[in-house]
């Protein structure tokens, strides 16, 4: 990579007022940079973005590790906007690429840049699909500076001829780990084949594991690396779970939501059936309730989004398309009303609440058929989680006999210590546990 001709290497910001009036102002960013981080009412910088500002504006390759719901989005996005309005040239293509794995989160971080750069020029366009092409090339007739997108809308349009990249300078893989997971990895190598070999790249994820470990080794080049990521959920969460038997299930999430320790909630499900379902049940029930899932159409999803931010609907009942990156204020709690695929996405799906330093709660449905999951999660966030008994809802027998709630291991041939067979031992729910992965495709 030759780095002599990259305009982005070796850059230092701008001296403009080197006055301090907040944290952010010791990066020196451009001065419109500024007054829409005070209109923002950004005070001091979180520590990925500490970690990983200075080295972005300079130019460096970054790889930031951070659990979701730490500001990774204006990691990103100050550097960028300040490289454009401190770089002005005439352009015909896009000057930055952002790549996320959901239409929600593409859309949120749209919005991060337009809240950053509200007092610049700057022009940002969200490219991604489920919805008419139409306004979206319409929109990048105008020449914008920023694309933000999903890989599989980018790649099409690329294909077409519409979107080119040759003048991009930065990208920015942002839940890298995630886009894996959805199986966006054929595509985004695709992407970068379009892509300038002298430019800036941005990876920023969650977890790391070997496949994004070896992504990152092939685009990064001497990165600055920033890894404050925890499998631990966030101190400001307190998390627990429920055993309860899969047919009770409904009757203790109605028991939860009658009580008054909540203002809003996420109730994760895993499937988009059983979210649909769910959230018609509590809507009957009086409940101010909506769905989000990957069948709704563009439109729906959007509508649901803004319902539940704008408090019109105070129960989003959602597959795990909104277990990353979407930040909605103010969520009081989160149940796991499934438990999730992996035991990564536990940490993901609770940390919906609990954001911006402010306390939440977050609660897991746990039948018998999950104990694998269970250990497996335990194992990876350090330690058990808490368990809690709901006067009315103990567990059935055959619930509470799992190794879930009990320190001795079953009698080898698979009974308990009582002489009868354990179900959790029994060979459908092992193999249904531990192949969590089988089941992926229905979930998003």
């Amino acid at each position: 990579m030759n780095q002599q001709n990259n305009p982005r290497r070796n850059r230092r910001p701008n001296s403009q007022n080197s006055i301090p009036r907040n944290g952010f102002d010791s990066f020196r960013l451009d001065k419109m940079i500024r007054r829409s981080i005070d209109a923002a009412k950004f005070d001091q910088p979180r520590p990925i973005q500490a970690e990983t500002i200075p080295a972005a504006l300079e130019g460096r390759d970054v790889m930031g590790l951070a659990q979701t719901g730490t500001g990774k989005t204006a990691a990103f996005a100050l550097p960028i906007l300040h490289h454009v309005l401190t770089t002005r040239v005439r352009h015909e293509a896009p000057r930055a690429l952002i790549l996320a794995p959901t239409r929600e989160l593409a859309t949120q971080i749209a919005e991060e840049f337009r809240l950053l750069g509200k007092y610049t020029r700057a022009q940002v366009v969200t490219i991604f699909g489920g919805v008419s092409q139409f306004h979206q090339v319409n929109a990048l007739k105008r020449r914008p500076e920023i694309i933000v997108g999903c890989p599989g809308r980018v790649l099409d349009l690329i294909q077409q001829h519409i979107l080119g990249l040759d003048e991009v300078e930065t990208l920015v893989l942002d839940e890298a780990d995630h886009m894996f997971d959805m199986g966006f990895l054929p595509d985004i190598r695709r992407i970068m084949a379009e892509l300038p070999a002298d430019r800036q790249n941005l990876l920023f994820s969650a977890t790391m594991p070997k496949e994004v470990r070896r992504l990152a080794d092939e685009i990064l080049h001497r990165p600055h690396v920033a890894e404050l990521a925890d499998s631990a959920p966030a101190a400001t969460i307190d998390h627990e779970l429920v055993l309860v038997s899969e047919r009770r299930k409904r009757e203790l999430l109605e028991h939860v939501l009658n009580g008054d320790s909540w203002h809003s909630a996420i109730v994760f499900t895993r499937t988009k059936h059983r979210a649909k379902r769910l959230a018609q049940q509590l809507s009957k029930l009086g409940h101010r309730a909506v769905g989000l899932q990957g069948n709704l159409s563009q439109g729906q999803r959007d509508r649901a989004m803004k319902g539940f931010r704008t408090r019109k609907f105070d129960i989003l009942v959602a597959t795990d398309i909104v277990a990353r990156g979407i930040d909605v204020s103010n969520v009081s709690h989160v149940i796991n009303y499934d438990v999730p695929n992996t035991p990564e996405a536990y940490t993901h799906r609770i940390g919906r609440t609990g954001r911006s330093e402010c306390e939440g709660q977050a609660c897991t449905f746990v039948t018998g058929a999950d104990y694998s999951w269970l250990k497996a999660t335990e194992r990876m966030i350090g330690g058990p989680i808490q368990r809690r008994e709901v006067p009315g809802f103990e567990a059935d027998p055959e619930v509470s006999a799992t190794p879930a709630n009990r320190s001795r291991r079953p009698r080898r041939g698979g009974r308990s210590a009582g002489g009868s067979p354990s179900r959790a031992d029994s060979p459908n729910r092992n193999h249904t546990a531990a192949h969590p992965q089988r089941r992926r495709r229905r979930t998003r």
